[in-house]
Protein backbone atom coordinates (compact mmCIF):
# COMPACT_ATOMS: atom_id res chain seq x y z
CA UNK A 1 0.00 0.00 0.00
CA UNK A 2 1.23 3.83 -0.96
CA UNK A 3 -0.46 6.85 -0.14
CA UNK A 4 -0.95 7.57 -3.78
CA UNK A 5 -3.21 4.24 -4.42
CA UNK A 6 -4.72 5.48 -0.75
CA UNK A 7 -5.38 8.65 -1.95
CA UNK A 8 -7.34 7.26 -5.50
CA UNK A 9 -8.84 4.75 -3.40
CA UNK A 10 -11.03 7.39 -1.09
CA UNK A 11 -11.65 9.57 -4.24
CA UNK A 12 -13.50 7.26 -6.17
CA UNK A 13 -14.87 6.10 -3.22
CA UNK A 14 -16.28 9.96 -2.50
CA UNK A 15 -17.00 10.34 -5.88
CA UNK A 16 -18.92 7.09 -6.75
CA UNK A 17 -17.19 6.69 -10.15
CA UNK A 18 -14.06 6.18 -11.87
CA UNK A 19 -14.64 8.39 -14.67
CA UNK A 20 -15.59 11.25 -11.66
CA UNK A 21 -12.53 10.68 -9.43
CA UNK A 22 -10.63 10.85 -12.83
CA UNK A 23 -11.80 14.13 -13.50
CA UNK A 24 -11.17 15.25 -9.92
CA UNK A 25 -7.82 14.24 -9.76
CA UNK A 26 -7.04 14.83 -13.51
CA UNK A 27 -5.36 11.44 -14.17
CA UNK A 28 -6.40 8.49 -16.86
CA UNK A 29 -9.08 6.44 -15.97
CA UNK A 30 -7.12 2.93 -17.07
CA UNK A 31 -4.36 4.32 -14.58
CA UNK A 32 -6.69 5.05 -11.41
CA UNK A 33 -8.19 1.79 -12.09
CA UNK A 34 -4.92 -0.03 -12.22
CA UNK A 35 -4.39 1.76 -8.58
CA UNK A 36 -7.00 0.35 -6.90
CA UNK A 37 -6.52 -3.15 -8.12
CA UNK A 38 -3.18 -3.00 -7.36
CA UNK A 39 -4.36 -1.87 -3.59
CA UNK A 40 -7.12 -4.67 -3.48
CA UNK A 41 -4.32 -7.07 -4.73
CA UNK A 42 -1.80 -6.24 -1.94
CA UNK A 43 -5.14 -6.23 0.69
CA UNK A 44 -6.17 -9.57 -0.76
CA UNK A 45 -9.78 -8.54 -0.50
CA UNK A 46 -11.76 -6.68 -2.71
CA UNK A 47 -12.74 -2.85 -1.86
CA UNK A 48 -15.27 -1.64 -4.37
CA UNK A 49 -17.59 -3.32 -6.30
CA UNK A 50 -18.13 -2.22 -9.53
CA UNK A 51 -21.63 -1.61 -11.21
CA UNK A 52 -23.60 0.01 -14.07
CA UNK A 53 -24.13 3.22 -12.13
CA UNK A 54 -20.93 3.07 -10.58
CA UNK A 55 -18.98 1.46 -7.92
CA UNK A 56 -20.24 0.85 -3.92
CA UNK A 57 -17.92 -0.14 -1.12
CA UNK A 58 -17.60 -3.19 0.36
CA UNK A 59 -17.22 -3.98 4.53
CA UNK A 60 -13.67 -3.78 3.74
CA UNK A 61 -13.41 -1.00 1.79
CA UNK A 62 -15.67 0.78 4.34
CA UNK A 63 -13.30 0.04 7.38
CA UNK A 64 -10.78 1.27 4.75
CA UNK A 65 -12.35 4.58 3.39
CA UNK A 66 -12.32 5.25 7.52
CA UNK A 67 -8.65 4.65 7.90
CA UNK A 68 -7.88 6.54 4.34
CA UNK A 69 -10.12 9.67 4.98
CA UNK A 70 -8.53 10.04 8.61
CA UNK A 71 -4.82 9.29 6.81
CA UNK A 72 -5.21 11.90 4.16
CA UNK A 73 -5.98 14.42 6.83
CA UNK A 74 -3.19 14.02 8.88
CA UNK A 75 -0.70 14.08 5.49
CA UNK A 76 -2.71 17.55 4.43
CA UNK A 77 -2.43 18.98 8.20
CA UNK A 78 1.07 17.94 8.36
CA UNK A 79 1.82 19.11 4.83
CA UNK A 80 0.12 22.19 6.04
CA UNK A 81 2.40 22.96 9.18
CA UNK A 82 5.52 22.21 7.24
CA UNK A 83 5.02 24.69 4.18
CA UNK A 84 3.33 27.28 7.22
CA UNK A 85 6.68 27.19 9.01
CA UNK A 86 8.88 27.18 6.13
CA UNK A 87 9.32 30.90 6.17
CA UNK A 88 8.85 31.06 10.30
CA UNK A 89 12.30 32.34 11.34
CA UNK A 90 14.32 29.92 13.23
CA UNK A 91 17.51 28.83 14.42
CA UNK A 92 20.43 31.21 15.89
CA UNK A 93 21.69 34.50 14.57
CA UNK A 94 24.49 36.53 16.20
CA UNK A 95 24.45 40.17 16.19
CA UNK A 96 27.57 42.35 17.03
CA UNK A 97 26.80 46.41 18.00
CA UNK A 98 28.79 49.28 19.41
CA UNK A 99 28.67 48.96 23.20
CA UNK A 100 26.65 52.60 22.89
CA UNK A 101 23.68 51.02 20.66
CA UNK A 102 24.40 47.60 23.10
CA UNK A 103 23.35 49.74 26.30
CA UNK A 104 20.45 51.60 24.62
CA UNK A 105 19.08 48.44 22.61
CA UNK A 106 20.02 45.06 23.77
CA UNK A 107 17.08 44.79 26.14
CA UNK A 108 14.31 46.05 23.68
CA UNK A 109 15.68 43.32 21.42
CA UNK A 110 15.82 40.49 23.57
CA UNK A 111 12.14 41.86 24.32
CA UNK A 112 11.83 41.88 20.86
CA UNK A 113 13.19 38.53 19.61
CA UNK A 114 11.26 36.99 22.52
CA UNK A 115 7.44 38.02 21.59
CA UNK A 116 7.95 37.66 17.74
CA UNK A 117 11.14 34.95 17.38
CA UNK A 118 10.10 32.52 20.21
CA UNK A 119 12.18 29.82 17.82
CA UNK A 120 15.29 31.78 17.50
CA UNK A 121 18.38 31.89 19.70
CA UNK A 122 20.07 35.39 19.92
CA UNK A 123 23.62 36.16 20.93
CA UNK A 124 24.76 39.84 21.03
CA UNK A 125 28.62 40.63 20.78
CA UNK A 126 30.21 44.16 21.24
CA UNK A 127 33.16 45.75 19.10
CA UNK A 128 34.52 48.22 17.55
CA UNK A 129 33.17 49.73 13.57
CA UNK A 130 36.30 48.14 12.48
CA UNK A 131 35.52 45.31 14.12
CA UNK A 132 32.37 44.36 13.46
CA UNK A 133 32.84 44.92 10.20
CA UNK A 134 35.58 41.92 9.70
CA UNK A 135 33.52 39.93 12.14
CA UNK A 136 30.79 40.06 9.59
CA UNK A 137 33.11 39.75 6.41
CA UNK A 138 34.27 36.60 7.67
CA UNK A 139 31.09 35.02 9.12
CA UNK A 140 31.60 35.09 12.45
CA UNK A 141 28.94 37.36 13.11
CA UNK A 142 25.09 37.20 11.18
CA UNK A 143 24.30 40.80 11.48
CA UNK A 144 26.36 43.91 12.67
CA UNK A 145 25.82 47.50 13.30
CA UNK A 146 28.79 49.35 12.43
CA UNK A 147 29.71 53.23 11.88
CA UNK A 148 31.07 54.59 8.61
CA UNK A 149 31.83 51.29 7.02
CA UNK A 150 34.56 50.95 4.43
CA UNK A 151 33.51 49.98 1.21
CA UNK A 152 34.24 45.87 0.66
CA UNK A 153 33.46 43.52 -1.55
CA UNK A 154 32.56 41.07 1.61
CA UNK A 155 30.25 43.37 2.87
CA UNK A 156 26.84 44.83 2.28
CA UNK A 157 25.66 47.40 4.14
CA UNK A 158 22.24 49.51 4.52
CA UNK A 159 22.33 53.03 5.95
CA UNK A 160 19.94 53.64 8.53
CA UNK A 161 20.70 56.98 10.18
CA UNK A 162 22.92 59.72 10.55
CA UNK A 163 24.51 61.50 13.54
CA UNK A 164 26.05 64.91 14.12
CA UNK A 165 29.21 64.55 16.37
CA UNK A 166 29.44 67.40 19.46
CA UNK A 167 31.38 68.58 22.09
CA UNK A 168 30.54 66.92 24.96
CA UNK A 169 31.91 68.90 28.26
CA UNK A 170 30.93 69.00 32.08
CA UNK A 171 27.70 70.36 32.81
CA UNK A 172 28.94 72.15 36.18
CA UNK A 173 26.55 74.51 37.75
CA UNK A 174 28.32 77.52 37.01
CA UNK A 175 28.39 76.06 33.27
CA UNK A 176 24.48 75.90 33.62
CA UNK A 177 23.69 79.06 33.99
CA UNK A 178 25.89 80.53 31.81
CA UNK A 179 24.28 77.91 29.00
CA UNK A 180 20.68 79.64 30.04
CA UNK A 181 21.96 83.09 29.52
CA UNK A 182 24.01 82.45 26.39
CA UNK A 183 22.96 83.57 22.81
CA UNK A 184 21.95 80.83 20.54
CA UNK A 185 24.97 80.52 18.52
CA UNK A 186 26.68 79.46 21.80
CA UNK A 187 25.03 76.32 22.00
CA UNK A 188 26.98 75.16 18.60
CA UNK A 189 31.03 74.98 18.27
CA UNK A 190 32.63 76.02 14.75
CA UNK A 191 35.09 72.87 14.32
CA UNK A 192 38.32 75.77 14.53
CA UNK A 193 37.71 76.69 18.04
CA UNK A 194 38.17 72.73 18.74
CA UNK A 195 41.45 73.27 19.25
CA UNK A 196 41.60 75.34 22.29
CA UNK A 197 39.82 72.19 24.15
CA UNK A 198 42.45 69.21 25.65
CA UNK A 199 40.08 65.94 24.30
CA UNK A 200 39.86 62.89 25.75
CA UNK A 201 39.65 60.33 22.77
CA UNK A 202 38.90 56.78 21.74
CA UNK A 203 42.29 55.07 19.92
CA UNK A 204 42.97 55.81 16.52
CA UNK A 205 41.10 52.87 15.15
CA UNK A 206 37.89 54.35 16.77
CA UNK A 207 35.64 55.94 13.82
CA UNK A 208 34.97 59.24 15.27
CA UNK A 209 38.83 59.46 16.05
CA UNK A 210 39.67 59.19 12.22
CA UNK A 211 36.39 61.44 11.10
CA UNK A 212 38.59 64.24 13.72
CA UNK A 213 41.54 63.79 12.75
CA UNK A 214 40.53 63.75 9.13
CA UNK A 215 38.73 67.24 9.37
CA UNK A 216 41.52 68.52 11.60
CA UNK A 217 44.16 67.92 8.84
CA UNK A 218 42.12 69.49 6.10
CA UNK A 219 41.95 72.41 7.87
CA UNK A 220 45.43 72.53 9.17
CA UNK A 221 44.24 72.08 12.58
CA UNK A 222 46.14 70.77 15.61
CA UNK A 223 43.98 68.95 18.16
CA UNK A 224 44.67 68.45 21.98
CA UNK A 225 44.91 65.03 22.58
CA UNK A 226 44.99 65.14 26.29
CA UNK A 227 44.19 61.54 27.08
CA UNK A 228 43.42 58.35 25.11
CA UNK A 229 40.96 56.06 26.32
CA UNK A 230 39.32 52.84 24.31
CA UNK A 231 36.07 53.08 26.52
CA UNK A 232 33.20 55.65 25.41
CA UNK A 233 32.33 54.96 29.59
CA UNK A 234 35.30 55.93 30.56
CA UNK A 235 35.61 58.81 28.25
CA UNK A 236 32.06 60.11 29.51
CA UNK A 237 33.12 59.56 33.22
CA UNK A 238 36.39 61.35 32.85
CA UNK A 239 34.61 63.91 31.47
CA UNK A 240 32.34 64.10 33.97
CA UNK A 241 35.15 64.33 36.35
CA UNK A 242 36.90 67.09 34.84
CA UNK A 243 39.91 66.20 33.02
CA UNK A 244 38.85 67.16 29.44
CA UNK A 245 36.04 67.62 26.72
CA UNK A 246 34.79 64.20 24.48
CA UNK A 247 34.00 64.63 20.80
CA UNK A 248 31.29 62.09 20.76
CA UNK A 249 27.51 61.76 19.58
CA UNK A 250 24.01 62.53 21.49
CA UNK A 251 23.07 59.31 21.63
CA UNK A 252 26.34 58.30 23.23
CA UNK A 253 25.31 60.70 25.81
CA UNK A 254 21.90 58.84 26.55
CA UNK A 255 23.41 55.89 26.67
CA UNK A 256 25.77 56.76 29.56
CA UNK A 257 22.39 57.22 31.63
CA UNK A 258 23.72 60.59 33.07
CA UNK A 259 22.81 63.47 30.24
CA UNK A 260 21.81 65.73 32.69
CA UNK A 261 25.57 65.66 33.92
CA UNK A 262 27.08 67.02 30.19
CA UNK A 263 26.64 69.77 27.95
CA UNK A 264 26.26 68.72 24.62
CA UNK A 265 27.06 71.40 21.70
CA UNK A 266 27.15 70.22 18.06
CA UNK A 267 30.61 70.91 15.93
CA UNK A 268 29.22 73.15 13.16
CA UNK A 269 31.90 74.54 9.73
CA UNK A 270 31.67 71.74 9.32
CA UNK A 271 28.86 69.84 10.71
CA UNK A 272 30.78 66.11 11.12
CA UNK A 273 28.60 63.35 10.77
CA UNK A 274 28.55 59.94 11.31
CA UNK A 275 26.68 57.25 8.98
CA UNK A 276 25.32 54.32 11.31
CA UNK A 277 24.31 51.24 8.63
CA UNK A 278 23.54 47.71 8.84
CA UNK A 279 26.30 45.07 7.44
CA UNK A 280 25.98 41.70 6.01
CA UNK A 281 28.07 39.47 4.33
CA UNK A 282 27.46 39.66 0.62
CA UNK A 283 28.49 36.02 0.67
CA UNK A 284 26.10 34.28 2.73
CA UNK A 285 22.21 33.87 1.41
CA UNK A 286 20.06 35.40 3.51
CA UNK A 287 17.45 33.48 5.92
CA UNK A 288 14.21 34.09 7.20
CA UNK A 289 15.98 34.92 10.52
CA UNK A 290 17.85 36.87 9.41
CA UNK A 291 15.91 39.26 6.84
CA UNK A 292 13.33 39.42 10.47
CA UNK A 293 16.38 40.58 12.41
CA UNK A 294 17.86 43.34 10.23
CA UNK A 295 14.19 44.27 10.04
CA UNK A 296 13.72 44.58 14.04
CA UNK A 297 17.40 46.38 14.35
CA UNK A 298 16.18 48.91 12.02
CA UNK A 299 12.86 49.72 13.46
CA UNK A 300 15.29 49.94 17.06
CA UNK A 301 17.72 52.26 15.38
CA UNK A 302 15.59 54.72 13.52
CA UNK A 303 14.81 57.97 15.09
CA UNK A 304 12.95 57.30 18.33
CA UNK A 305 15.32 54.84 19.66
CA UNK A 306 14.20 53.29 22.69
CA UNK A 307 15.24 54.92 25.90
CA UNK A 308 18.65 53.89 27.19
CA UNK A 309 19.17 50.70 29.26
CA UNK A 310 21.03 50.50 32.57
CA UNK A 311 24.69 51.23 31.44
CA UNK A 312 27.82 49.74 31.51
CA UNK A 313 31.25 50.32 30.23
CA UNK A 314 32.05 49.29 26.68
CA UNK A 315 33.25 51.01 23.25
CA UNK A 316 32.23 52.65 20.40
Amino acid sequence: MNLKQLEYFVRVAEAGSFSRAAMILKVAQPALSRQVRLLETDLRTALLLRTGRGVVLTEAGKRLFEHGTGILQLLAHARHDIESRRDEPAGAIVIALPPTLARLLTMPLVEAFRQQLPRARLAVVEGFSTHIAEWVATGRVDLGAVYDPEPAPALETAPVREEALCLVSAATPSARRRARSEPAEAHVLEFAELPRYPLIVPERAHTFRRLLEAQAARQGLKLDVAWEMSSVQSILELVRAGYGHAVLTESAVRASGRAADYRVRPLVRPQLVTALCLAVSAHKPATPLRRHAMRLLLELLRPGAPPAARSHNGTR
